[in-house]
């Protein structure tokens, strides 16, 4: 297992459960438009510096931040708080494994006050990594999604054979790699793992076969930044289609110096 260290920022709006509601309750449409701006916004500021945002439950995303340091973390408030009639709070951590810095993160943010108590604003806790480390990103794909899905089952019937695997997927990494995997549309999953081997993938493979009966192929890639380790995964998925194979990995350019 090659050594990784990640490094994850918990992102949690200031007391939005009060202020959707206040002074009267807001349109649903309304408050799922801020959050899909807000979250397009934080994807574009955060991968400025080479980092990842996963949506999760909107009103807490989880980003991956390798080489994103305070300061950046602070311009992030910023903007929001320019743009927004909402702030954010930010708990970092890092770890040998993705599970145990976002445990980190949460308790980092838990400690600072609750999500929906209004004395709690615009918190930053946690420390970056003092040195440089890589991070393992891997990106899952359905084999011939259109094919056996999307041209032959009506759409909610895709949505739940994808939604299916991907569930399978997440807990897996979860529970036996430490690892976080978010759907990031289409028949795509991104994890961010620990530096796992070509075996360990061979085998969550596998495993979502026999428990969704869906297929899968992935790309893996490491790099100092999560942007560029995604990238190195993105070519070694590409690699996977142009081989056949179900496992790829690569590294980025970084690493590769490094």
């Amino acid at each position: 297992m090659t050594v990784t260290e990640t490094q994850v920022t918990l992102i949690q709006i200031d007391n939005y459960g009060p202020w959707t509601v206040s002074p009267t309750p807001r349109r649903e449409p309304d408050l799922q438009t801020l959050q899909s701006r807000l979250y397009a916004d934080l994807s574009q500021l955060v991968a400025h510096d080479g980092g990842y945002v996963f949506s999760t439950r909107f009103d807490n995303m989880i980003a991956v931040t390798n080489g994103i340091d305070l300061s950046g973390h602070r311009r992030i408030q910023a903007a929001v708080r320019n743009r927004y009639p909402v702030t954010v709070s930010l708990g970092v951590a890092t770890g040998s494994s993705p599970r145990e810095a976002v445990g980190e993160a949460t308790a980092t943010l838990q400690a600072a006050g609750s999500a929906q108590d209004s004395d709690r604003t615009e918190i930053l806790r946690g420390e970056p990594l003092c040195e440089d480390g890589t991070v393992q990103i891997a990106h899952f794909d359905v084999n011939d999604a259109t094919g056996q899905y999307t041209d032959e089952l009506n759409a909610f019937d895709v949505f739940r054979h994808i939604d299916r695997g991907y569930s399978a997927l997440l807990e897996y990494m979860y529970d036996a790699h430490d690892s976080l995997s978010f759907f990031i549309g289409g028949d795509n999953v991104i994890s961010v793992t620990p530096g796992l081997d070509r075996a360990a993938f061979a085998e969550t493979i596998e495993h979502v076969e026999e428990a969704a009966g869906i297929e899968l192929k992935v790309g893996v890639g490491r790099d100092l930044t999560a942007g560029d380790a995604g990238m190195a995964a993105k070519e070694a998925l590409e690699r996977c289609r142009n081989r056949g194979t179900r496992v790829e990995i690569g590294t980025g350019e970084s690493a590769g110096r490094a």
